[in-house]
């Protein structure tokens, strides 16, 4: 045996990555580094906003100078003779923050320092907006970023992640929203850019990268999150990716949902908590619209929280302990008791008791344009 291959056995790990560096490539990495993988919601501004903006921290830039100048302009000389006005003093720090210099004609007159202040001046900002301009807004911008990222992962709490933003995905934020939960509470993760693009827009946090990769849901905050929703477009992937938000979160709500029943077994071995099955679902709701169509439309208004009727859930009050749920003024469909449902027929239901919540169907009404 070589001493080299001898050295390999003794030290198996010597030359090689360790785990947490082969698992946490984003999780170590600095803040400033991951302003491309997340991206936090911003207020949007207007080009014309970004100019009167630029040109107003020029103008407050000016003033300052001006300021100075006209304090300390004992110790300024000016080669036309004679002390420094105000006027001067205004001519040398636009001449100065422009960085123009002085060349070989310079104005002397007050008519054409005057000119240069008025007019030449403000062209040549304008010119340093529009050469400059964006180069500095997206240094700007990324440091902005920067820092709402460091703000946000060191506060982020009982949020909800959704992995995956197809037609599933976006379900479930317009029902997560439609329950009043803020956006800036709800994480998108996906690797479609366009997706996240959309996410984006309605005002959520988004994460770049696979929901399969154990670094990309820590730096989404799956470990600290209340909830956990798992909606890729593959079952596989949802397996995947449900064993390893599991072991991230183990006390955290985990929903997935899978296009075939005969999955819903290794989604349940794998850590979820609850599995919709979409195919089967959707196929039902089909075969009944053939023959009862308004059941469909009923469904399909108990599962919009924005119109009509909707599937609600409330703590019970205390005036309402030991009375049965069939007899409240709320249409009653069950009772949740110790993390346990109970359907308003079971005999578990029969007497409402201290502590537990009511599923029930609630009137929603539409807010006012």
């Amino acid at each position: 045996m070589s001493p080299r291959r001898a050295a390999r056995l003794a030290h198996p790990f010597v030359g090689s990555r360790n785990k947490e560096e082969l698992t946490d490539g984003l999780t170590n990495r600095p803040d400033h580094t991951l302003v491309g993988v997340i991206r936090m919601p911003g207020p949007g501004v207007s080009p014309a906003q970004s100019i009167i903006r630029r040109v107003i921290g020029a103008g407050i830039a000016l003033a300052i100078a001006v300021v100075l100048v006209y304090l300390g302009r004992d110790g300024y000389k000016d080669s036309a003779g004679g002390e420094l006005g105000l006027l001067d003093c205004v001519y040398y720090a636009t001449v100065s923050l422009s960085t123009t210099g002085y060349g070989d004609i310079t104005p002397v007159s007050p008519m054409a320092r005057l000119v240069n202040v008025l007019v030449i001046t403000p062209l040549r900002v304008l010119f340093l907006i529009v050469l400059v301009g964006t180069t500095l807004e997206v240094l700007t911008e990324r440091s902005r970023q920067a820092l709402r990222i460091q703000r946000w992962r060191s506060k982020v709490r009982d949020h909800v992640v959704v992995i995956g933003y197809g037609t599933k995905g976006r379900s479930a934020v317009t029902a997560l929203l439609g329950d009043d939960i803020d956006a800036g509470r709800i994480v998108v993760v996906d690797t479609n850019q366009a997706a996240l693009e959309a996410a984006s827009s309605l005002g959520l946090v988004t994460v770049n990268g696979s929901g399969t990769r154990s670094d990309v849901l820590r730096v989404a905050g799956v470990q600290r999150a209340r909830a956990i929703v798992v909606a890729p477009a593959r079952d596989d992937t949802a397996v995947l990716v449900t064993l390893t938000a599991r072991e991230l979160a183990p006390k955290a709500q985990v929903v997935a949902a899978v296009r075939e029943a005969e999955n819903v077994h290794l989604l349940r071995q794998s850590g979820a908590d609850s599995v919709v099955v979409s195919s089967e679902t959707a196929g039902r709701l089909l075969g009944m619209a053939t023959s009862t169509p308004s059941v469909v439309e009923m469904f399909e208004d108990l599962l919009t929280p924005d119109v009509g009727l909707a599937i609600a859930e409330r703590e019970v009050d205390p005036k309402e302990v030991g009375g049965s749920p069939r007899h409240l003024p709320d249409i009653v469909l069950g009772v949740v008791r110790e993390g346990q449902l109970y359907r308003v027929d079971a005999p578990e239901a029969d007497a409402v008791e201290a502590g537990d919540r009511l599923l029930y169907v609630r009137k929603v009404t539409p807010a006012e344009p």
